[in-house]
């Protein structure tokens, strides 16, 4: 890895005299008060293991992608960001101004729902495996002589919990319904469908298929907004259109390339982490910039 890019690795954020709320597996989160100051870091995480090696850009990315899809679909359902403009910021986080700038997002607080709102428009992953044991797709029945990464007409609104340890669990629909009510939970599946499907008619004429993606969604005043990080690299599979045919797995835009390495490894998934080679974390640096290239049409700032 080149000096450069060492240079622009930030691994973990550190804001004194700035409150400190909770570090995820990428984001840094601070409290502001009425607002929340969200940092997304190079850090990144496989089998639920942040691993010890960066991803240089990675960050910047995440959140340039999230700010375009948030500003796109914003008729769809209101987000919760107040402003991307470091220079905007209150007075006491001018100084951090160099580990902010790209990379952070000043969000509304909300309450989040205990939902994770995924939406399939293909078969492949989990999915596809328990499509091959029993005919489903969490639950929803699907047609027989399906292929591994096959369209779904209509794309698939599948929940799950949100584990801050471990694996999500995926739900029914009537599970969500009991967790938020049957007219939030049609709200959330509505908007959630709705944003895929935009999303993918976006992605597609650029290149990308949209395989699939996870949204989040909170509660504010009775209002919903969508929060957290919106159809990046991180929450979807993004493959390449050019030399798509189903049958087999796709090649990808995010990080399924670690995964790849990683599963070739004596490596039982548990922590520590191994590091990551150069030519593996250039490859991917690569990969997530092609994405926020095509799909915004502009280079990463």
């Amino acid at each position: 890895m080149s000096t450069t890019d060492t240079r622009s690795l930030l691994l973990e954020t550190s804001l004194p005299g700035v409150s400190l709320w909770r570090r995820g597996k990428v984001r840094d989160v601070y409290d502001l008060g009425d607002r929340l100051l969200v940092v997304a870091t190079d850090r990144i995480s496989a089998f639920d293991v942040v691993l010890p090696t960066g991803i240089p850009d990675k960050g910047r990315v995440l959140t340039q992608l999230s700010l375009f899809w948030f500003e796109l679909l914003r008729d769809i359902v209101p987000n919760h960001v107040i402003s991307a403009d470091v220079d905007a910021y209150p007075p006491e986080l001018a100084r951090h101004r160099d580990q902010l700038l790209g990379r952070s997002m000043l969000v509304a607080k909300t309450e989040p729902l205990p939902v994770e709102c995924v939406v399939r428009g293909y078969i492949a992953g989990s999915g596809w495996k328990e499509y091959l044991t029993g005919g489903s797709v969490c639950g929803i029945p699907l047609p027989p002589g399906l292929q591994e990464t096959d369209r779904l007409e209509p794309a698939l609104f599948t929940p799950s919990t949100k584990a801050e340890v471990g694996h999500d669990r995926n739900i029914s629909f009537s599970e969500a319904e009991s967790l938020l009510g049957p007219g939030r939970a049609r709200e959330v599946r509505d908007a959630s469908l709705r944003i895929y499907g935009r999303a993918r008619a976006h992605a597609e004429a650029r290149g990308i298929i949209l395989a699939d993606t996870k949204f989040e969604f909170g509660v504010t005043d009775g209002r919903l907004l969508w929060i957290d990080e919106a159809l990046t690299p991180d929450s979807s599979r993004f493959w390449p259109k050019d030399g798509y045919a189903p049958g087999h797995g796709q090649p990808s835009f995010d990080k399924q390339y670690v995964r790849d390495y990683l599963e070739s490894l004596a490596w039982d998934k548990r922590p520590p982490a191994p590091s990551l080679p150069d030519d593996v974390v250039a490859r991917t640096r690569e990969k997530y910039r092609e994405a926020h290239r095509r799909i915004t049409g502009r280079e990463l700032r």
